[in-house]
């Protein structure tokens, strides 16, 4: 399969102008065949608290991006702002070739640090899909600080998909959490983030491919650009191998939890 990652430079706030850039790209991602072209976190907006402007109750975005893949035999993975009232959600979407919606998730841990909770209600639950006989799983950008959540996505999925908005002031972190990640839940991870200045905020990108023992594959820094992979699905190999998961002691993990808590 085929992966495209655009690390954007994200115009703030603008939609439309987002979806011009994003169109020229998918484009060429057609020229070169791929199969999947993932884009960051809040693809068309930036990582913007202003749900007045970027939210939206009729699938805007969906609509768009659907109209993309088919023109351009395309899948695409989008992230994208819902308006629901009080507050709003934080989306990441995946339509197939045809714009059928294979996967829609919606952000399980807003960011307090910056008030995105303020604006933004977490989701509950965890998103599937499955491309070419290979499946996945998505999260967004402060997700990655929650392993817990990994873990139980990685039973199903072999490709955990990272879309975000990382600063590059916790780029180390960024690196360190996405490789621990992929070792710990025996994966590939596929991170996509944004570069530039964007809305006063400085990102460095670093968008990268990791396998499941850790090796980051290929990385993009410090420009907005393409990525192209090759991806060959080879987590079962890997776990095999090196089967970590076999010695995972769930039950007593969760029956520590319940008494630390009790405790409290």
């Amino acid at each position: 399969m085929k992966v495209l990652l655009y690390q954007m430079n994200i115009i703030w706030e603008d939609k439309e102008a987002n979806y011009k850039c994003v169109e020229r790209k998918l484009q060429e991602a057609s020229e070169r065949k791929a199969d999947l072209f993932l884009l960051p976190e809040m693809s068309f907006t930036g990582f913007s608290m202003n749900t007045s402007v970027t939210g939206e109750k009729d699938y805007e975005t969906i609509h768009k991006m659907q109209s993309y893949a088919g023109q351009y035999h395309t899948a695409i993975g989008f992230g994208w702002v819902k308006d629901c009232g009080e507050k709003a959600e934080n989306h990441y979407t995946v339509v197939d070739k045809d714009g059928r919606v294979l996967s829609d998730y919606v952000k399980i841990h807003p960011f307090s640090f910056v008030g995105e909770d303020i604006k933004f209600q977490g989701g509950k639950n965890i998103a599937y899909f499955s491309m070419d006989g290979i499946s996945f799983s998505s999260f967004i950008c402060y997700d990655l600080r929650f392993p817990e959540i990994f873990q139980i996505a990685s039973k199903k999925a072999d490709v955990l998909l990272i879309p975000a908005n990382w600063p590059e002031a916790r780029r180390a972190h960024w690196r360190c959490l996405l490789q621990a990640r992929a070792i710990e839940n025996q994966v590939y991870i596929i991170a996509v983030n944004c570069t530039g200045d964007i809305g006063g905020v400085n990102y460095s990108g670093d968008s990268c491919i990791i396998n499941p023992n850790g090796q980051i594959l290929q990385e993009l820094s410090g420009q907005e650009g393409l990525m192209e992979y090759d991806l060959q699905d080879e987590t079962a190999e890997f776990r095999n191998h090196f089967p970590v998961k076999n010695d995972r002691r769930e039950d007593l993990y969760y029956a520590l939890y319940c008494c630390e808590s009790q405790n409290l």
